[in-house]
């Protein structure tokens, strides 16, 4: 598959969604590993309270606007976020769910990726691209320099 031409304004939120296929990565690599799915939840719950959960505000507040809340592939995504949230938060049997979190994250970033925001670069208008270049030009975090148990990288 050719890569995306991203729009300037939308590239913060693609590094984070990189960010986010790296942890499904971190996911299977620990499983691969032996590591509890204790130890992979701590860092899951790491993830979502300083990362993703402020992801997905910026989307729903910043992003989704230019469609509006009722196309179809807002919905989809609002949806997908809300069962994400459930998943992460979610305290019993991580056994189950961390390898749920792991495929529907992915499934979530690609549809972002691929369908949602290459809809919202063809329908946003040049101020509101440059609205959202404003409101997202953070730098993007590198989880891993805050973490200090790198346990997709044991043998």
């Amino acid at each position: 598959m050719a890569p995306i031409k991203r729009h300037e304004a939308l590239k913060t939120l693609s590094r984070d969604h990189h960010h986010g296929l790296l942890l499904c990565f971190k996911i299977r690599q620990g499983i691969k590993n032996g590591t509890s799915f204790k130890d992979i939840k701590k860092y899951l719950d790491f993830f979502f309270e300083n990362h993703l959960r402020a992801h997905f505000r910026e989307e729903e507040e910043h992003v989704f606007p230019v469609l509006g809340n009722d196309h179809p592939l807002v919905k989809t995504a609002l949806s997908q976020h809300r069962s994400l949230e459930t998943l992460f938060t979610t305290v019993d049997d991580p056994g189950r769910t961390i390898p749920i979190i792991e495929n529907e994250l992915e499934q979530h970033i690609r549809f972002e990726e691929r369908q949602l925001f290459n809809i919202i670069q063809l329908e946003a208008t040049t101020e509101q691209l440059k609205y959202l270049m404003n409101v997202l030009s953070h730098e993007t975090h590198d989880p891993d320099k805050d973490w200090p148990d790198h346990f997709w990288k044991q043998n």
